[in-house]
């Protein structure tokens, strides 16, 4: 059975707190009493309760002044205040200093609960989110990789024994699963440190220049080489080269770099010298490399010399515990504080993530994106599979209906994203939306008065 909540009420008169704890009461909370502001100071000094509800005019000490106190001995307490006196300068002086919400005598009862309530839900989110916090914090001891999962647990405690050896690693997992933040993590987390981690994508230079590109090429071994150059296995020795889609090499240079890691040398292009070269390579793909030997696709000998240390990630959809720390981290880098709601992680977490992390990383930027405030709901996130598609018309007039937007609000998220399809150009902006650029100014200095009045607590002015 789930414990009432317990909700302290601070008001001098004993009518009003008498008729405040028999409607909390019966509401379903446990309810306390405190004729003062000190009084209440001296109970929550032993008791923690998850919400405090107060005058603001009382003898002595102030519901403000309380506030403060309340921030002081119990940060994580949300105070709401009442006030007979609904003038705008109370109302700001009390979110100025902590409340998280006030309401005006006379109230509905319905009016006072919805404060307490979304009070509540904002202390439990405060909570969720510092547990992730912690877990992201007692989980990233391995660089930037984050996990909470056996088979992320599995991960780190392979990097730690192999970290100091020598031996080449081949990473497997699918697109976006992390592979190349294992490999730095291999590189700097073991004897790697304060050597060279030198990286390259298979896929990302012609054919033609590939092996000038590993190897190096000596001066005039081909039209336009007017120098010598180095190659990625020089600059990388003493240290790592990382070879991401190893699995697309061409067949010709899959033969050259087995003879680099069976001598631990290489011979530019156009040379006749040979060089030395101490390298740790760390491979990586998304292919089945031994469905590629069987096929005659890969060299079976090159597979066996790279496949000494094997890490292999799993996808994002069969370690979804994983899926809040990921998302708390990619908050975190955007600044602390921004915050999904329990909803919303749920939603990530039921998601099935085809390109794994890479696509949650997506989502979340897309949600900072369309969501006004700090807080992401479960409806601000526009995931493959919603109905009408992602990012479609239906989508995003069905996410204003549920968050019961006002059509000025509706037509400034629209705006913003037409701003955003024609990359701020806000003359090709106004000429879509049918309006000269003195209307798209003109909304955006409404826009952001009104924000500001929001986060000041105060109504906009028309």
């Amino acid at each position: 059975m789930t414990t009432p909540r317990h909700l302290l009420v601070v008001d001098d008169d004993p009518a009003m707190r008498d008729m405040l704890v028999s409607l909390l009461e019966g509401a379903g909370y446990r309810a306390s009493e405190a004729p003062s502001a000190d009084a209440a100071l001296a109970l929550a000094a032993d008791l923690e309760f998850d919400a405090v509800l107060s005058d603001i005019r009382m003898p002595g000490r102030s519901g403000i002044d309380l506030v403060g106190e309340m921030r002081r001995l119990r940060p994580e307490t949300p105070v709401v205040l009442m006030t007979a006196f609904g003038s705008i300068d109370s109302a700001v002086s009390a979110l100025r200093a902590g409340a998280r919400d006030y309401v005006i005598k006379p109230f509905e009862p319905d009016t006072l609960l919805l404060a307490l309530e979304r009070a509540l839900e904002h202390r439990a989110l405060e909570q969720e989110n510092r547990e992730l916090r912690r877990a992201v914090d007692r989980t990233s001891s391995l660089g930037e990789l984050i996990g909470a999962s056996p088979a992320m647990h599995d991960i780190f405690a392979v990097i730690r024994k192999v970290a100091h050896s020598r031996a080449n690693v081949l990473i497997t997992g699918e697109s976006g699963t992390g592979k190349d933040v294992v490999a730095r993590t291999l590189h700097y987390h073991g004897a790697g440190q304060g050597k060279p981690f030198v990286p390259i994508n298979c896929t990302a230079i012609p054919e033609g220049l590939l092996e000038s590109e590993l190897f190096g090429h000596a001066r005039g071994a081909f039209t336009g080489a007017h120098s010598s150059h180095r190659g990625l296995f020089e600059k990388a020795h003493g240290g790592s080269l990382f070879l991401d889609e190893i699995g697309d090499l061409p067949p010709a240079l899959q033969a050259k770099l087995l003879r680099v890691l069976q001598d631990r040398e290489i011979r530019p292009v156009g040379s006749t010298q040979s060089v030395k070269v101490d390298v740790r390579v760390i491979a990586a793909t998304n292919q089945d490399l031994e469905s590629a030997v069987r096929e005659g696709r890969f060299r079976e000998d090159l597979f066996y010399r790279l496949n000494v240390i094997r890490i292999h990630i799993p996808p994002l959809r069969e370690r979804p515990e994983d899926v809040p720390l990921l998302a708390e981290t990619f908050l975190r880098r955007r600044g602390p504080e921004r915050r999904l709601s329990h909803s919303a992680l749920e939603r990530l977490k039921a998601q099935e993530w085809r390109g794994n992390a890479r696509e949650l990383e997506n989502a979340l930027e897309r949600a900072l994106a369309l969501t006004e405030g700090d807080l992401i709901r479960a409806d601000d996130l526009l995931l493959d599979g919603d109905a009408g598609g992602e990012g479609s018309p239906e989508r995003l007039l069905q996410s204003a209906v549920d968050r019961q937007l006002s059509l000025a609000e509706l037509e400034d998220q629209y705006i913003e994203q037409i701003l955003k399809t024609t990359g701020g150009n806000k003359v090709q902006a106004a000429r879509i939306l049918g309006v000269d650029r003195k209307t798209l100014y003109r909304r955006a200095e409404r826009r952001q008065a009104r924000n500001q009045a929001q986060a000041a607590g105060t109504p906009p002015s028309s």
